[in-house]
């Protein structure tokens, strides 16, 4: 192979992964609602768990729990624990999100509630449609 043929091989390469990485692109934003909200799962998920967590949204990773204040409202959070990155879980007894690896806690609301943490987790607007759980940023 030539060096003519090897930069046309390897710019033919570069073209087909940029394409891709656009297409992918492409896909998660068309779950992407005209409102701005996108499905994270069902209330009937939500209700036999008591938590909801999809980590492939355009909106990054969200953790959905019924309000423990009014059980009609939705409440989503980032579950990245804000001091070592370890997913944080609803712990419905404790009416906190724990996270697992250092015992960080945060308030429903994600404000941190005792640490090691510092910042609180990032929030999300969530709500119910019918049988759908939905977020935006």
């Amino acid at each position: 192979m030539n060096r003519r043929e090897f930069i046309s091989l390897v710019g033919a390469s570069a073209s087909v992964s940029i394409a891709a990485c656009n297409s992918q692109s492409a896909n998660v934003a068309s779950d992407v609602r005209a409102d701005g909200f996108e499905v994270v799962g069902t209330v009937s998920e939500l209700d036999k768990t008591g938590q909801l967590l999809n980590e492939n949204l355009a909106v990054g990773k969200a953790l959905v729990i019924r309000d423990p204040a009014n059980a009609n409202q939705a409440i989503a959070v980032n579950p990245t624990c804000t001091h070592a990155g370890c997913n944080v879980a609803w712990v419905q007894d404790q009416k906190a999100f724990v996270c697992p690896c250092h015992n960080s806690k945060f308030t429903s609301d994600g404000s941190v509630q005792n640490g090691p943490a510092k910042e609180p987790l990032a929030t999300y607007r969530a709500k119910f449609e019918g049988d759908l759980v939905l977020v935006s940023s």
